[in-house]
């Protein structure tokens, strides 16, 4: 049984560990405003610039840009994306086992990571692919990282380093879930015929546009900045989760501490009843010994 002393150590630890969750706590639920609203004011423009590329796609233009080519998958790409810090429960490690699990289902098993984060390092370690580069998450601006990552994928795509690529990122549903989702990159995604049924409407678009200089011209500059900015909100969402997943690991260990410090205490009280009261027997043991 432990002593009185080792008592008091473990609960004046535990209040000092309950201090910083709750303090972590606070700065997450902070930081996850802000986080949110980012993420939220740039999911409209996210969609207009898919439906616009499907609306251009759809009004006849020529796939013949390398970035829509879809060829022979003989090696894959999956660019993962996690938090440079830890003490958000299994969020990173949940992205990193779909990342995995996304990997090993590509054609022949052959596959190279593509890492944002800094919590993929140690895990990645030990899959059995190569990563073939890894960017911190906020470290840059995201409008710089996501314009430097889409630079390094659409040159391994062109170069045939990869023949596809995968993006395993959070998708944020709410403050209690924080889900891994994968998504498509390269080739750059066409709308399906069910996609383009849908855009008309009695015969025209549902939103015309007069494309000049030509199909061929705006799609080469659409393209590059729709692979950019699919990057960038996934950058948002995951940014948006972590501080979501860290706001409840956080408020999850404070009350657990909670816990801990009142059942401490109350052995601790019960120790220290116990020696008084033995003390108190030896003093009236000793007395009643003096008399006799």
């Amino acid at each position: 049984m432990p002593t009185l002393r080792q008592l008091r150590d473990r609960v004046k630890s535990l209040r000092n560990t309950q201090q910083i969750t709750r303090a972590m706590k606070m700065v997450a639920g902070a930081k996850i405003r802000r986080a949110e609203q980012a993420m939220r004011a740039s999911r409209p423009y996210a969609a207009a610039i898919a439906d616009m590329l499907g609306e251009i796609v759809s009004a006849g233009g020529r796939l013949d840009h390398p970035l829509l080519q879809s060829r022979e998958t003989k090696r894959s790409g999956v660019l993962v994306m996690t938090a440079d810090k830890g003490l958000c429960g299994a969020f990173n490690s949940n992205l990193v086992r779909a990342a995995i699990g996304v990997a090993a289902a590509s054609p022949g098993g052959e596959a190279q990571i593509y890492a944002i984060g800094s919590k993929t390092r140690a895990p990645l370690r030990r899959a059995p692919y190569a990563t073939v580069a890894n960017w911190p998450l906020g470290a840059r601006p995201f409008e710089a990282r996501a314009r430097e990552v889409a630079a390094r994928l659409s040159e391994d795509f062109l170069a045939g380093a990869v023949d596809a690529v995968t993006l395993v990122s959070s998708r944020f549903i709410s403050a209690a879930v924080q889900r891994p989702t994968p998504v498509v990159l390269l080739p750059v995604p066409q709308p399906s015929q069910q996609d383009r049924t849908r855009r008309f409407e009695g015969g025209a678009l549902k939103n015309s546009f007069e494309i000049e200089p030509d199909t061929k011209s705006v799609l080469a500059a659409l393209l590059p900045k729709y692979l950019e900015f699919t990057i960038f909100q996934a950058l948002l969402e995951t940014q948006a989760s972590e501080f979501a997943a860290r706001l409840v690991a956080m408020t999850n260990a404070t009350e657990n501490a909670g816990k801990l410090i009142d059942e401490l205490t109350i052995v601790m009280n019960k120790t220290r009843q116990a020696s008084i009261t033995k003390e108190i027997l030896e003093i009236a043991g000793g007395a009643e010994a003096l008399k006799g």
